[in-house]
C-alpha cells in the first residue's frame, strides 16, 4: 500500500533542478526528490541523535571512530571470505 501524497510547489536553483530531472529516470523527478528528502531527513535524525550522545557521554574520539571503521572493515571481510567458501 502506497502512503497518501500531497502537492507541493518547490523553489531551487534551475541547474539543481535539471540535474535531478536527468537522473530520475522512469520514476520521475517527484519520486527523485522524494527520496533526496528522505535521505536528508535521516541524516537530521542521526545528527541529532549523536548530539544527544555526545552532551551525554563525552565527544567521540578519532581513535574511536578508526576503531570502529577498523571492526566494520573486518566484519565485511570475513562475510565476504565466508560467501567465498560456500
Amino acid at each position: 500500500m502506497s502512503e497518501p501524497t500531497g502537492k507541493y510547489s518547490i523553489t531551487m536553483p534551475r541547474d539543481i533542478a535539471e540535474a535531478a530531472r536527468a537522473r530520475s529516470g522512469p520514476s520521475g523527478l517527484s519520486a527523485y526528490v522524494a527520496a533526496a528528502v528522505a535521505r536528508q531527513i535521516e541524516r537530521d535524525n542521526l545528527s541529532e541523535l549523536i548530539q544527544v550522545a555526545e552532551a551525554e557521554h563525552g565527544p567521540i574520539t578519532d581513535e574511536e571512530i578508526q576503531a570502529l571503521r577498523d571492526q566494520l572493515h573486518q566484519a565485511r571481510r570475513e562475510q565476504a571470505d565466508r560467501g567465498t567458501a560456500a
